[in-house]
Formats: C-alpha cells, sequence, structure tokens
C-alpha cells in the first residue's frame, strides 16, 4: 500500500511504501536526517510522527493504516 509522507518543516511530500524505512523514504526525498549510531540507541535521528510520537528513523518504516504520514524533523543543536 502506498502512503504519502509529508516531511515538515518544509512539506516536501513523496510517496512511500508501508514498512519502508524512513531513512530510505527521507534520501529519495532528498532530506538529510542526522544519524548516530544507526541502531536507535543514539536517538539523534529522532522525529516525530503526527505530531504524537517520536521514532527512531534508522530503525523504524512508514507507519500503515493510513493515506498520510507527517514527520516532523528537528534538529538538536548539539548533535
Amino acid at each position: 500500500m502506498s502512503v504519502d509522507v509529508i516531511f515538515l518543516p518544509d512539506r516536501i511530500t513523496v510517496k512511500a511504501e508501508v514498512g519502508e524505512p524512513l531513512l530510505e523514504v527521507a534520501k529519495r526525498a532528498e532530506i538529510t536526517i542526522p544519524t548516530g549510531c544507526l541502531m536507535g540507541s543514539c536517538h539523534a535521528c529522532e522525529v516525530e510522527i503526527d505530531g504524537d510520537r517520536t521514532v527512531c528513523s534508522c530503525i523504524s518504516g512508514v507507519p500503515g493504516g493510513q493515506e498520510r504520514v507527517t514527520i516532523n524533523i528537528y534538529i538538536d543543536p548539539t548533535w
């Protein structure tokens, strides 16, 4: 199932498949998400999905059950 993924704050939209790794979707949209360990331990790649939950994008995929997903990318300046 195809999902519209909207990256904030720039509102860049790209189509993705449910379960597709968030980092790969971001890369395809030419969006850089900072990474550290790539195992979910350091939390450098945290993003907010649909305004209600925070996930590590290095170990998370596009959620299913909806037509549109909003991913808010915020960068911690200490990284």
